[in-house]
Order: structure tokens, then sequence, then C-alpha cells
């Protein structure tokens, strides 16, 4: 139980910070396929499943809520040199996806096809979105509780697919730092007993957290068939778009507070994020 939650943390760790796999970290620890099989076999194997699931779900959540805070004071106070980090953390997977279509004929269409619409369509979101990740006050209404409810299941689908960081997808749609505030504002009002800020955070993480719900238990199915059917056109499309993510965080930064000091640590912290995910993507 204690091994699985701390796996569990580790897999929570990996699904904050931009750039770094969740799935990614439940293949390197061996618990991918254990993990899909309980998700699409809950309601057969509901014991079984849930006591995997449980520990790890409970962890995961704990690395999420602990380390909610140091991620927004490192987004809003340095932007610049973070993001080169989350930018260096994806550059570092790459290899790791590379090496499950290696030995196929990349010029193929069935594989740039998936390639090149992936690669467009991060970075369409990036244009499109916000102009910066910072934080925002949320109007809730029905249009953004539906929005919501829809962000949270693609962040959720890409959680699950190894390479494929389900925070860094939050912070493409422009809602990465907004649901990491919302989380701190949500143990602010616990501890201050404030009732009518905890209800204004419920309004905002209950449809996102059903979103992930959903994602997780109807797309693992998806995600499973698909990855049977087409396992290197999946992978293809998949590195479209690990290679747009760090152009559209770089396009989505407040460069504001740009500096040659800012510079040479954003090197350092590029560099670091490379060779961090790098180690973390080994077999």
């Amino acid at each position: 139980m204690l091994k699985m939650l701390l796996r569990g943390m580790v897999i929570g760790i990996a699904n904050i910070i931009p750039g770094v796999s969740g799935g990614t970290m439940m293949v390197a620890m061996g618990l991918y396929d254990k993990l899909i099989h309980a998700i699409t076999h809950l309601k057969s194997e509901f014991k079984e499943a849930l006591k995997l699931l449980l520990p790890i779900f409970l962890g995961a959540g704990l690395a999420i809520v602990i380390l909610s805070r140091l991620f927004e004071f490192l987004l809003n106070d340095y932007p610049i040199p973070t993001n080169f980090a989350f930018c260096g953390l994806i550059g570092g997977s790459i290899p790791f996806i590379f090496k499950k279509v290696k030995g196929t004929k990349a010029s193929l269409p069935k594989y740039w096809i998936p390639f090149l619409i992936f690669f467009a369509v991060v970075i369409l979101m990036a244009v499109m979105g916000e102009a910066d990740g910072t934080s925002r006050i949320l109007k809730v209404d029905l249009i953004e509780i539906i929005k919501l409810l829809l962000v949270g299941i693609v962040a959720a689908a890409t959680m699950v697919i190894p390479g494929v960081s389900g925070s860094m997808m939050l912070m493409l749609l422009g809602y990465y730092a907004t649901i990491i505030s919302y989380i701190n504002m949500t143990i602010d009002a616990l501890v201050s007993f404030d009732v009518a800020a905890l209800f204004n955070c419920c309004m905002v993480l209950i449809p996102f957290g059903i979103g992930v719900i959903l994602g997780i238990f109807l797309i693992a199915k998806l995600v499973e068939w698909i990855f049977k059917k087409w396992e290197t056109s999946a992978y293809y499309a998949i590195i479209g778009l690990i290679i747009a993510s760090p152009i559209a965080i770089l396009l989505k930064t407040d460069w504001s507070g740009l500096s040659l000091p800012i510079i040479i640590i954003s090197i350092v912290t590029f560099v670091g994020g490379w060779f961090i995910a790098s180690k973390l993507g080994e077999q």
C-alpha cells in the first residue's frame, strides 16, 4: 500500500510538471499496462482494480496539492526560466518517444500526416489561447462549466498516453496556471474556514475534476484500442505534439522581464530540465 502510494506521488509530480509525462512514469515504473487494465476492467474486476487504483490516485492527488503553490510562485515570479525548464523537460522526453518508432519509414504519409496534424493543432491552440500563462479568476456560468469539463477530459486523456504531458496540454489550453491557483485558493479557504471562497473554488474544480475522471475512464479504452490498431501512427502523432509544445509554450510566455541574467538562468534551467527528463525516461 505504502509503495503504491509513493508511486502515485511520483505520477502526481510528473502530471503537475508541464513536459513530464505521467504516462511515461507509469511505463518506467512498470505500472502502465496494469493501470490501463485496471481502469478498463474496473467493473468486472472491481476489488482488484480498486486495490491498485486507490493508492495511486491518492498519492497523485497529494503530490499535486503539495506542489501547486510552488509552481504558482515560479510561474508568477519567474515565468521565463520556469517555461524554459518546461521546454527542457519536453525536449528531454523526445528520445524516449523516438525509440518507439525506431526502424519505421517516417516518409510514409500514414505517419507524417498525423505528425503534421497534431503539430498544427498545438501551435493553433497556442496562438488562439491566452497570451501568457498567468492565472485568472473565472466567471463561472454554464458555458465555463462545460469548458472546464472538456478541458478536464482533454487533460486526463493526454495523462494516460506515454510521452504526453497532461499539464502541458492544460498550459496550451490556457488553464494550467488558473487550475493551480484554484487548488491553492481551495487549501487557503479550508484552512481559514472561508465557506464562500470554498464554494467558488468548488464551482471551478468540481466540473474540472469530473472531466478528469471521465477522461481517464472513457479515453483509456480508446487509447488502448488505438495503440493496438495503429501504434506507430499514434506515436508519430505524439511526436508532432511534443515537438510543437516548446514552441507553443514560448509563444505564451510573458517576456517582459527578459534580461541577460534571465537568459543565462533560462539556459541553465533548460539544460537541467532536459537532463532530468532524459533520466526519468530511462528504462
